[in-house]
């Protein structure tokens, strides 16, 4: 299964992130500063691999607020994680139409792959299939890849600061 979101122009500049690790969990959480307006869920989209792995979409208004990632699939390390060179900005809607009226959250059932550079500052989570993108910044360290068919795809995160346990 996928879910679908539609990309709008910016509304000004993009707002911060800001990162907090869980150390008890090794849950990594990034919430939106800035809070933008709109009509549409209020609740969770909950991406869940196959391998027990899940990313939580924390949801306000139609629009993503934060992400978290309670357990991780397995993370390959690559040598260089280079982010797409046209990264657009941009805002996400998540249609209210799409879940009905009285869904507060949704889980999706799909394949998750991780990768990170050496010092695991920069990760993309990889949802579903490989398969062509667009980019979008939706947050400063926040970015999501989205099919032509407006599916989610990916997800970056940007300037990850290290778990507090490895310093």
């Amino acid at each position: 299964m996928s879910f679908s979101v539609q990309i709008e122009p910016a509304q000004g500049s993009v707002p911060d992130v800001d990162y907090r690790w869980d150390t008890d969990t090794d849950i990594l959480t990034a919430a939106v500063r800035a809070k933008a307006v709109g009509e549409g869920l209020c609740g969770s989209v909950e991406l869940m691999g196959g391998d027990g792995a899940w990313l939580n979409l924390d949801v306000t208004g139609g629009r993503i607020h934060g992400v978290e990632v309670a357990v991780w699939p397995d993370v390959r390390k690559v040598t260089a994680l280079t982010v797409p060179p046209n990264v657009e900005d941009g805002r996400v809607a998540v249609p209210l139409r799409k879940l009905g009226d009285d869904v507060g959250s949704v889980s999706i059932d799909t394949a998750l792959a991780a990768e990170a550079d050496q010092k695991e500052q920069t990760i993309h989570f990889r949802v579903g299939p490989s398969r062509p993108v667009r980019t979008v910044r939706i947050a400063r360290d926040l970015l999501l890849d989205v099919d032509p068919q407006g599916r989610i795809a990916g997800l970056w995160l940007l300037n990850v600061p290290p778990f507090p346990l490895d310093q």
